[in-house]
């Protein structure tokens, strides 16, 4: 995976690119695609998925930091291939009702997201959290709604020298959950 340009911030933290490589493989985004996302902040994973998919949709609440993802997604037009529409809205307001796959950065409203999901029959979701409590709930609601493949929890850790020897920082854990809302893919059927 080619490196991002991020030169602003939105002062929430762009998704670590470890975690945006996994969240790409999940996603299986390709050229024909159109990509939604839920929380653009600084435009990381719409960068990405512009690289793959041929739409890409992305929802910020808040205005600044959608000012922030254009101005990193501008920062990056060289790489990017994908028609991207950015809209200041509250998920699930603004979201397309022909995404082929969606990507929920937060945990917002993340219930009626996901039912949102299986009314427009997304085939692929994936959710990113950081908070044990709202893995849970999430999970929960993936499981009510028929979505939930498969729960991944990982971590990354970055060494560093210490005293002429490599020591570790560890960043904090991110469990995602990955689902479909296309009919027979919940139950374990091929997503695609």
């Amino acid at each position: 995976m080619s490196s991002i340009a991020l030169p602003h911030d939105a002062k929430a933290g762009p998704t670590k690119p470890e975690v945006r490589a996994v969240l790409q493989s999940k996603l299986a985004l390709e050229e024909d695609d159109h990509f939604a996302e839920v929380g653009s902040c600084t435009g990381a994973v719409t960068i990405d998925a512009a690289r793959k998919a041929g739409r890409v949709t992305a929802l910020e609440r808040k205005a600044d930091r959608l000012e922030t993802t254009e101005k990193n997604l501008a920062a990056n037009a060289d790489s990017t291939r994908a028609e991207v529409e950015l809209r200041n809205a509250e998920a699930p307001a603004g979201l397309p009702d022909d995404a082929d796959a969606l990507f929920l950065g937060g945990s917002r409203n993340f219930e009626a997201v996901l039912d949102h999901a299986v009314e427009t029959g997304i085939d692929r979701i994936v959710m990113n959290v950081s908070r044990l409590e709202v893995a849970g709930a999430a999970a929960e609601a993936f499981r009510e709604r028929d979505l939930l493949e498969e729960v991944v929890q990982f971590q990354v850790s970055h060494g560093y020298e210490l005293a002429g020897a490599t020591s570790f920082d560890a960043d904090n854990p991110v469990y995602m959950l990955v689902g479909s809302a296309s009919e027979g893919c919940a139950d374990g059927g091929d997503p695609r």
